[in-house]
């Protein structure tokens, strides 16, 4: 492992958009690939490669560049008070919790759902439909992680402390993402509410 490391911190430090894209979208491609093979939807046994290709492409191309830019924005403007470590990470992990968290979930969903083909209407519908609880479940999980992760990893290997850990967190999300809705069992909402 410590090989890896060390060819990652020459990587990251000589191309680090070009590490980063690599290593985000490969961590995302195995994220779906343990929610196909172990988490099949309706116990469907074909393995679907252009959904993985998809979350590689996603993870590389969207999410890398994004998450970089956003871990060096926290490392370098959200500094409540210098010196003081404690209080500027709680600070950073309030910042990645309440803005960059609920800003990705449906950016997530909305790509994924047109990169499968299927309309803006559709991209809606599954945010609508995933939002709050993806959130909540995101909210669970990743604080604890960010706050050891901004306290004691270097800011240039954050993203991949996060894509690591990520990796359940992506099966999570692609199990999520691949959920057919049955307009048959939903129940129409009317807002605002029409009298009877």
């Amino acid at each position: 492992m410590s090989a890896f490391f060390k060819w990652y911190t020459t990587s990251v430090k000589r191309s680090p958009k070009l590490t980063n894209g690599i290593m985000t979208g490969s961590l995302f491609g195995i994220g779906d690939a343990v929610a196909q093979v172990f988490f099949p939807e309706n116990g469907k046994k074909k393995y679907d490669a252009a959904r993985t290709f998809r979350a590689v492409f996603y993870g590389s191309i969207i999410f890398a560049p994004i998450g970089d830019k956003w871990y060096k924005f926290l490392n370098g403007k959200i500094v409540l008070k210098p010196g003081e470590h404690w209080i500027n990470n709680v600070a950073r992990v309030l910042c990645d919790q309440l803005i960059f968290a609920p800003a990705c979930i449906p950016v997530y969903y909305g790509v994924m759902t047109l990169f499968e083909g299927k309309s803006i209407a559709s991209a809606k519908e599954k945010i609508q439909n995933n939002f709050s609880s993806t959130l909540v479940t995101n909210w669970y999980v990743w604080p604890w992680v960010q706050l050891l992760n901004f306290s004691v990893v270097p800011v240039h290997h954050r993203l991949l402390t996060v894509n690591f850990v990520a990796i359940f967190w992506n099966t999570f999300l692609s199990i999520k993402n691949s959920k057919v809705t049955d307009d048959n069992k939903k129940i129409p909402v009317n807002y605002p509410p029409i009298p009877e």
